[in-house]
């Protein structure tokens, strides 16, 4: 295991996918991993949070490794309502990065290849998720990576 660092981001597990929700404060990373894991167990399938807001990182095999604060552990905001306490696992592993887009969508096609670059191991590859409109995010996922999440 690698020295870590903590960073300003939110992690879940979908199934058996880890994701880190990056972005400013404010660009609905919180609502969008509640709804993702609302969405999720609706399906019948696992899902939970991790960290919200602050998430701890490290390399462990060669895979980046996100962990919640104890601090925090167990809590999500929910933006104009306060903090509520949510299940949670104490770890997982990352396997992509996501990265909430609002309209109008500037570039409106996302770079190819896009990486979110950590201090921790190589980064992740990066998905830009609409979190407006008529496409749930979960379907805007599934659509993007069909043969990687099995929910």
């Amino acid at each position: 295991m690698t020295a870590g660092c903590n960073i300003h981001a939110t992690a879940i597990v979908l199934g058996t996918t880890g994701f880190l929700l990056t972005g400013a404060s404010g660009s609905g990373k919180s609502a969008l991993a509640l709804s993702l894991i609302s969405q999720v167990r609706r399906r019948g399938r696992f899902a939970a949070l991790v960290a919200d807001d602050r998430v701890d990182l490290s390399l462990e095999n060669g895979r980046v490794v996100a962990r919640c604060p104890a601090a925090i552990r167990g809590l999500i905001e929910i933006r104009g309502a306060g903090i509520a306490a949510v299940d949670i696992v104490p770890a997982c592993i990352l396997d992509w990065a996501i990265l909430p887009v609002k309209a109008p969508h500037d570039p409106r096609l996302p770079p190819e290849q896009e990486r979110l670059h950590l201090q921790v191991g190589n980064g992740l590859p990066m998905i830009r998720l609409p979190v407006e409109g008529p496409l749930s995010p979960l379907d805007a996922l599934l659509a993007i990576l069909p043969e990687k999440l099995g929910i």
